[in-house]
């Protein structure tokens, strides 16, 4: 079995409040979930207006499968142009 995490920082520009912000992170969450069979969640950050931590995890029986999944993710985070993506970590285990 292979677990791959990947971290996301996000900057929610357009944010002026933290409803704003989960507005923003609901959208991001749902539309991840929805495209990628894998776990998404705001892990960090949850009191910040403007910032977020956002924790992704994939299971599966091949590394490579695992690395190809995260990868996709992190681009379609990006794609998406809701938020500014600031940094990505990528951890296998």
């Amino acid at each position: 079995m292979v677990v791959g995490t990947l971290t996301v920082e996000l900057f929610v520009g357009q944010a002026s409040t933290l409803k704003d912000k989960r507005r923003v992170l609901r959208s991001i969450l749902d539309r991840v979930r929805a495209k990628y069979n894998v776990s998404i969640a705001e892990v960090d950050r949850q009191d910040t207006w403007q910032r977020a931590t956002l924790g992704v995890a994939c299971v599966s029986n091949e590394t490579a499968h695992v690395q190809s999944v995260l990868s996709k993710v992190a681009r379609f985070i990006e794609s998406l142009g809701i938020a500014e993506v600031i940094s990505l970590y990528t951890e296998i285990l």
